[in-house]
């Protein structure tokens, strides 16, 4: 997809950038795929919120994806390209020859009329999804389980793609597009290609309304807070945050802390 930018007509589309949705279909949503979404906004079962900055934001249906691929050795044609509004990355629509249709992550260069497929047996070629063991080394590819049969879990992103660098005994060695190097058991299945709409990236929304759309309620700095609010408040004017390092709401420490628990099981996975 590419990027429409606007004039400035008006404050708001003085940098307004926007995804161009002319290549998607215009058709509707399955509705057979279709399930209402709650959606909690920030709040607990008490109506109090517990996480800031969320709230609002249009309505969604949810669009039950298959990520765990598991309609083997039979193939099913894209009849459509679709927008999805609960993830960054664009969804296809999958119509398989015995009549069954599903939701899949759309992969870069996919187009309608393509025929795709899943198991062992299905050659090598984008949008397939196969056990890691029988992909070739070098090969770019998305939406990767983490334990066998559990439906892929990483690499779902909009743009992003893993490589295999590797293949040892029972694992296979992966670098995500976060440059860590990490074993994947064999078994586990991945789909070939690099997911689309990698220009998701480049929006600007251009006003703070557009943000609230998406349900992102205002963000305010703690450098402008009083005391009683924020470890940062409080100072005449401008003031620095008068700590060693910064802090959260709470007196955490933040910014380059590593949050991760040590001695965590799936350390031994991780190379680098």
């Amino acid at each position: 997809m590419t990027i429409k930018i606007y004039k400035p007509y008006t404050p708001s589309t003085r940098t307004r950038t926007v995804l161009d949705f002319s290549l998607l279909s215009k058709q509707k949503p399955e509705k057979s795929l279709l399930v209402s979404n709650h959606r909690a906004k920030g709040r607990n079962n008490q109506g109090h919120i517990t996480i800031r900055h969320k709230g609002g934001g249009h309505k969604r249906r949810y669009r039950l994806i298959d990520f765990k691929r598991n309609k083997t050795d039979i193939k099913g044609q894209v009849i459509s390209i679709e927008y999805d509004p609960n993830r960054n990355a664009n969804i296809a629509l999958i119509n398989y020859l015995d009549g069954e249709k599903r939701y899949i992550l759309h992969p870069e260069n996919l187009q309608i009329g393509d025929f795709v497929s899943s198991g062992k047996n299905s050659e090598i070629k984008l949008g397939n999804a196969l056990p890691l063991e029988f992909i070739p080394l070098g090969t770019e590819i998305h939406n990767i389980e983490f334990f066998p049969g559990k439906g892929g879990q990483i690499t779902r992103s909009a743009g992003t793609s893993a490589k295999i660098i590797a293949k040892e005994n029972n694992f296979v060695v992966l670098k995500l597009s976060s440059k860590e190097i990490r074993l994947f058991k064999k078994e586990c299945f991945a789909t070939i290609g690099k997911i689309s709409n990698s220009d998701f990236y480049n929006v600007i929304s251009g006003k703070a309304g557009r943000n609230r759309w998406l349900g992102k309620r205002p963000t305010v700095r703690g450098a402008v807070m009083n005391p009683v609010d924020h470890p940062h408040g409080g100072g005449e004017g401008k003031c620095p945050i008068g700590k060693p390092q910064p802090r959260t709401p709470w007196g955490k420490p933040a910014l380059g802390v590593k949050t991760r628990k040590k001695r965590k099981k799936s350390d031994i996975f991780i190379i680098r």
